[in-house]
């Protein structure tokens, strides 16, 4: 059964319509209703392209955070040949919410890491929602490091509200670990390639996605702070979460204007979670077009051309 958004529910009502007539249709088998759910499912089709043509940042929101958009599970298992997971950060423990490990990608040795949100009640508390605790931001850091040493290219993949703020989580040193992830990226000789495809919250995304090159899928938001804590900190009232997410401009459109995104891939109309084969697919593309931009290129080039990427943002606006 598909889940359908607030602002999806013209669609949702044609397909529904669709659904009743084809299943008078197997009991009838009329060839007036083939014509009629022909001609629905062309006006549903429009309406969803209609739809998706114009959302503002709150519905992009919404879009981002759809529980059958596609996480990093599902793109390491349609992109990445040979797939190795590697655990733990060799001081703590494990950490669930960044899976990460050694494979191939399009027949080119990587090593791969993202945020895993679940995709079902016991898999997303298995991986506390996709919000890492210190550990995993440790485990990231280990896992560029051995990049660096065996000149492999890093591929990280960005879904999550932010980094864990539990207790334990700040009492082992979560915002350490989150700097010495972000500095991990920026030393890397090797280049790294970053695709928010869901939520990038706050410094839990930036940890992994200070890259040579950043990718955003075109409905997922990269973001300081939620739009909902945006609005209790600003107006201490978090129903304004849909005016928080215009004013913060974290859509892609709005980011790749400013620099701070590389490239906007485009997503299956409905969003990536309605063709998610499509959707890994265009994101696979775009990640082998972004690294063969460094092949050849010598590590120290690598990380000048990296560091001039961030100091330019925002210069000239």
């Amino acid at each position: 059964m598909k889940a359908y958004l607030d602002f999806e529910k013209p669609v949702a009502d044609l397909e529904g319509k669709i659904a009743e007539l084809q299943a008078l249709g197997d009991e009838q088998g009329s060839v007036g209703i083939d014509d009629e759910i022909s001609r629905l499912r062309e006006k549903a089709d429009q309406a969803l392209r209609d739809i998706y043509a114009k959302l503002n940042p709150w519905q992009k929101t919404q879009v981002a955070r759809h529980p059958r958009r596609p996480h990093t599970r599902d793109y390491i298992q349609r992109l990445i040949e040979e797939f190795t997971p590697l655990a733990g950060d060799r001081s703590f423990g494990e950490d669930a919410a960044i899976m990460g490990g050694l494979g191939r990608f399009r027949g080119r040795p990587v090593v791969v890491m993202g945020h895993e949100k679940g995709h079902d009640t016991q898999t997303r508390l298995e991986h506390n929602f996709g919000m890492a605790r210190p550990e995993g931001y440790r485990k990231a850091v280990r896992l560029m490091e051995m990049a660096d040493n065996f000149a492999m290219p890093v591929v990280t993949f960005i879904d999550t509200a932010g980094a864990y703020p539990g207790i334990g989580a700040e009492e082992r040193g979560q915002a350490e670990a989150i700097a010495r992830g972000t500095d991990a990226c920026l030393k890397l000789g090797v280049p790294n390639v970053a695709t928010v495809v869901g939520e990038g919250g706050s410094g839990g995304a930036v940890a992994i996605a200070t890259a040579s090159r950043v990718l955003m899928l075109e409905h997922s938001i990269y973001t300081v702070a939620s739009p909902e804590a945006s609005a209790s900190i600003l107006w201490r009232d978090s129903a304004r979460a849909a005016d928080a997410a215009t004013a913060m401009k974290i859509t892609a459109q709005d980011l790749q204007g400013f620099g701070v995104i590389d490239r906007i891939v485009k997503e299956p109309v409905g969003g990536a979670h309605r063709d998610t084969e499509t959707a890994i697919d265009a994101v696979g593309d775009a990640i082998a077009e972004a690294l063969a931009e460094f092949d050849g290129r010598a590590p120290e080039e690598v990380r000048r051309m990296r560091r001039e990427k961030f100091l330019a943002i925002g210069r000239g606006l």
